[in-house]
């Protein structure tokens, strides 16, 4: 009797873990970000990195972007599909505020699709 409960649990466990989904999604452990921004001079063209404020706003939502070391670019909205607004301040450039911007995903709804931008300040 209890080797019939047990092989009863065991026949469940598995039915469990079946899945019904014929298609399964195979996605990769990559983390992509929806947003990538280089900033330039309007008056020179030379990239701007140093002391800017990016901002990225989709509702309620907002997020300070980042850079990495020795890149050119600020990412964010990683993982992370909407409509995006785009604001840049700094001591040294006027205030700039982007159009809104979207960010979609995949055809596999795997990651989102890279948004890649570039936009230029007006120094003070």
């Amino acid at each position: 009797m209890m080797k019939n409960f047990i092989l009863f649990l065991v026949v469940v466990s598995l039915l469990a873990c079946n899945s019904d989904d014929n298609n399964p999604k195979y996605c990769t452990e990559e983390y992509v970000y929806g947003l990538s921004i280089t900033i330039r001079d309007a008056i020179d063209n030379t990239i701007i990195t140093e002391g800017l404020n990016v901002t990225a706003s989709d509702g309620l939502y907002e997020e300070e972007l980042m850079r990495i070391e020795n890149s050119n670019n600020f990412f964010g909205a990683g993982e992370r599909e909407g409509t995006y607004v785009i604001e840049i301040t700094s001591t040294n450039y006027q205030a700039f505020t982007s159009d809104p911007i979207l960010v979609g995903r995949t055809d596999d709804d795997c990651h989102v699709i890279t948004e890649i931008l570039e936009f230029q300040l007006t120094p003070n």
